[in-house]
């Protein structure tokens, strides 16, 4: 072999990409935005947090975004490997590994600021309709205010609107989602709603993975341990200040270590 053609041959195989030894994973997720939705760039925060860490992990995820009782289900069973954005539920322990939490959510209450009154406490709610989302797990005891009324909905926009409309007096979701939702829908109403100051508990998210799986535990486990690196080396608080910014947010975030 001639020292041209050697010359080329190993050019060649210095450009050639090493084959890839990422495990494939399966994430899955119902549309939360800006959490996960399929319309925003790298289909929403969580998603973009999750998949981050897993690649630090060494595995290469790909996305299903379902319904909620779909996702659920479809982990629970072994369809998917990851349920990627879930509130811990105690009652869901028999059924699933819960990774350490990775992102924060707080929780708010909006009311139209035509709304006279005193509201500081969940008892000033007696009497009142609240929006709330289906299937949502607030972590608020709504039964112990009397003559309070939970008004359903699928979707925070429709429980917004309700609010706009006098068909609810307060509405309550996390405050990057209605964040989004005033300013991608109804930015030129912003200025009829205001924050209510009661205080409402924060909820954690996890990933969560079947526990009848044989890889599940695995796959809670190097999920923690790479969510700790990305902690450490800052790429985890740059995907965190880009979304913030992205909703004029400034939420105290994650501590360094989870």
């Amino acid at each position: 072999m001639n020292k041209t053609l050697r010359a080329i041959l190993l050019a060649s195989l210095l450009c050639t990409p090493a084959l890839s030894t990422a495990q494939s994973i399966t994430l899955i997720a119902n549309t939360w935005s800006p959490y996960v939705d399929q319309n925003l760039p790298q289909q929403g925060m969580a998603l973009e947090l999750v998949e981050h860490v897993y690649r630090r992990a060494g595995y290469e995820p790909s996305v299903s975004i379902e319904s909620w009782p779909r996702a659920m289900e479809g982990v629970k069973v072994g369809l998917f490997d990851v349920l990627a954005a879930t509130w811990y539920v105690e009652s869901r322990e028999e059924d699933f590994v819960y990774s350490k939490p990775y992102l924060v959510n707080s929780l708010k209450m909006i009311k139209l600021t035509s709304l006279q009154g005193d509201y500081f406490e969940m008892s000033h709610l007696e009497g009142k309709r609240v929006g709330v989302l289906q299937d949502y797990a607030y972590g608020v005891d709504f039964a112990n205010v009397p003559g309070l009324t939970l008004v359903t909905e699928n979707h925070l926009i429709q429980n917004l609107l309700n609010l706009l409309n006098d068909k609810v007096d307060f509405v309550i979701g996390d405050e990057r989602s209605l964040a989004m939702q005033l300013s991608s829908y109804l930015n030129r109403e912003r200025g009829k709603f205001s924050y209510v100051d009661i205080d409402l508990p924060s909820r954690s998210l996890y990933i969560a993975a079947s526990r009848d799986t044989k890889a599940g535990k695995k796959l809670v486990t190097d999920f923690n341990a790479a969510l700790l690196e990305t902690l450490n080396d800052g790429s985890y608080k740059a995907i965190i200040d880009k979304w913030n910014q992205r909703y004029g947010l400034a939420l105290e975030e994650f501590p360094a270590t989870p």
